[in-house]
C-alpha cells in the first residue's frame, strides 16, 4: 500500500531535474549557433479572461529565464513572443498565432487556451509545420488530431481533455458519500452550464453519468457568456434545493458574484464550480462567501514537494498573489519542448518539418514530471492521460484535482485525489445542519 508521503518522496527522488538534466544534454551535445531560438504564445492578455492571460505569460517568462541559465537548448537562449488574442474566437487567435510565425519565425508556438477557437489553431500549426502545444482542454482537440495523425502530428494538448470532468467530479462525490465525510439530504444535482462549448461539454458528461453514480438529475440551465446575474437561476435552486450544484461556467469574477448572491438565501447544497476559482479574482472579489465552494482541475501546479521551489520562485518572482496553479501549465509546456528539442537534435524553424517531426516525436516519448503532474502523450488524441479517471497509475497520468476555499485569506486545499491531498473536506460554512 504506497501512502501519499512514499508516493510524493519517491516522486521527488526519481525526478531528475528539468534544468540539470537540460544542462547536461546541452554539455554532451555540439554546441549550435547561438542565435534565440523564437517560442511565439497567442494569448488573451487583454478582455475577459487577461487575468489568465497574465498568468500563463509569467510562466513562459520564468521557464525561458531557467532554459536559458542552463545553457538554452544546445546552446541557443530561447525567447519569448507574445501576440494579444484579446476577447479570442477562430479569426482573432488564427491571426495572432501567423503572426507570430510570420513576424517572428516562431517554430513552436505555446498558448495557454483560447475559447471560440473549434481547435483552428491545429491548422496554423500544420499549414506551417511547427510545434503547437495548448491547454484548451477540449475533446475536440483529440477528434480532430484522429481525423488526420499525420497532418497534425505537431499539435499537443497539454493536459486531459475536459471530458473528464464530468465522471471525475461524480466519482469525487460519490467517494465523499461512501467516506462518510458528506450525508447528502437527496440525490438530486442541479447542473449551470454557460454558453460555451468547454462548459457545455463538461455539463453533458455530468448529466449522462448520473445514474451510473446513484445521482439523478435536479435544475439543467444554461446561463449566457459571460453573466454576473445569478437571481432568476438562483430563484429555482431556492425553489427546489438540489443535494449539489455543479458551475461549469469557468470566469472567476463571474463565480464570485454567484457565491456572493448565493448567501443572500442559502441553501444546504454543495457547490462545486469549474476552474475559476483557482484564480485570485474569485478570493479578491467573493472574500469570505466564497468559503466553502469546492472546485477542480486537470491541471494545475500540485501543492507538494516537487513544485515547491517552483512556487517560491513564481511569486518572489511576479507577487505574493500571483496564481501559480494557472502560470504553471505554459511554464511546464515550455520545458517539455525544450528538453524534447535538445534530444531531438535542435529546435525546428517554421515549415522544417522534417526536425519538427523529431521534436514531436521526442515529445511523445518522453513522460514528463512537471510542477503539474505527470504529462504522458495518449496517442488516442495526443493529449494528457487522466488520473484516476483513466488510469490508476499516478505516475503515468495527470492528476483530476478537488480543492476547497476553506479560508479566503489563503491559497485553497488539495482534498482529492488521495495520494495528493493535503487536507481534508471541511462542510461547507452555510449549511444549516
Amino acid at each position: 500500500m504506497v501512502d501519499r508521503r512514499s508516493f510524493l518522496k519517491g516522486s521527488a527522488a526519481a525526478g531528475v531535474g528539468s534544468a540539470a538534466l537540460l544542462a547536461g544534454l546541452n554539455s554532451a551535445a555540439k554546441a549550435q549557433s547561438g542565435d534565440p531560438i523564437p517560442i511565439g504564445s497567442a494569448l488573451p492578455m487583454s478582455g475577459f479572461a487577461a487575468a489568465d492571460g497574465v498568468e500563463f505569460k509569467n510562466g513562459l517568462d520564468l521557464a525561458a529565464e531557467e532554459i536559458n541559465a542552463a545553457g538554452g537548448i544546445l546552446g541557443r537562449p530561447v525567447e519569448i513572443f507574445i501576440e494579444d488574442t484579446k476577447d479570442m474566437g477562430a479569426d482573432i487567435v488564427t491571426q495572432a498565432m501567423q503572426r507570430l510565425i510570420d513576424r517572428h519565425g516562431a517554430g513552436a508556438i505555446i498558448n495557454g487556451y483560447n475559447v471560440g477557437t473549434n481547435m483552428v489553431e491545429m491548422d496554423v500549426a500544420a499549414d506551417n509545420d511547427v510545434i503547437f502545444v495548448h491547454y484548451n482542454t477540449l475533446i475536440s482537440h483529440n477528434t480532430k488530431f484522429l481525423s488526420d495523425p499525420d497532418r497534425y502530428y505537431g499539435s499537443f494538448q497539454g493536459d486531459p481533455p475536459e471530458a473528464f470532468y464530468g465522471p471525475g467530479f461524480l466519482l469525487f462525490m460519490k467517494n465523499l458519500i461512501d467516506t462518510g465525510q458528506w450525508t447528502p439530504a437527496n440525490n438530486k444535482i442541479a447542473i449551470i452550464p454557460s454558453a460555451n462549448e468547454y462548459s457545455i461539454v463538461i455539463a453533458n458528461a455530468i448529466r449522462e453519468k448520473l445514474g451510473d453514480y446513484g445521482f439523478e438529475e435536479g435544475l439543467f440551465e444554461t446561463v449566457p457568456f459571460p453573466t454576473n446575474q445569478w437571481g432568476p437561476t438562483l430563484a429555482k435552486l431556492r425553489a427546489d434545493p438540489p443535494a449539489a450544484i455543479a458551475v461549469t461556467h469557468f470566469l472567476p469574477q463571474d463565480l464570485a458574484q454567484f457565491m456572493v448572491q448565493f448567501l443572500a438565501e442559502p441553501i444546504d447544497s454543495l457547490i462545486y464550480m469549474q476552474y475559476g476559482p483557482s484564480l485570485p479574482a474569485f478570493r479578491e472579489i467573493g472574500k469570505e462567501a466564497i468559503n466553502g465552494v469546492i472546485y477542480s482541475t486537470v491541471i494545475g501546479c500540485l501543492p507538494d514537494e516537487f513544485s515547491a521551489g517552483f512556487r517560491a520562485r513564481y511569486r518572489e518572482k511576479f507577487g505574493p498573489n500571483a496564481a501559480f496553479l494557472t502560470g504553471s501549465q505554459t511554464y511546464d509546456g515550455l520545458w517539455h519542448y525544450a528538453l524534447s528539442a535538445a534530444f531531438a537534435g535542435g529546435a525546428g524553424e517554421p515549415m522544417d518539418r522534417e526536425q519538427n517531426m523529431k521534436v514531436a516525436a521526442a515529445m511523445k516519448r518522453i513522460i514528463y514530471r512537471g510542477v503539474n503532474g505527470t504529462y504522458r502523450t495518449n496517442p488516442e488524441g495526443q493529449s494528457a492521460y487522466c488520473y484516476p479517471t483513466e488510469v490508476s497509475d499516478p505516475s503515468l497520468g495527470m492528476a483530476h484535482q478537488f480543492l476547497q476555499h476553506q479560508d479566503f485569506t489563503q491559497d485553497p486545499k488539495l482534498i482529492a485525489p488521495p495520494l495528493y491531498a493535503t487536507d481534508g473536506f471541511v462542510t461547507p460554512p452555510w449549511f444549516k445542519a
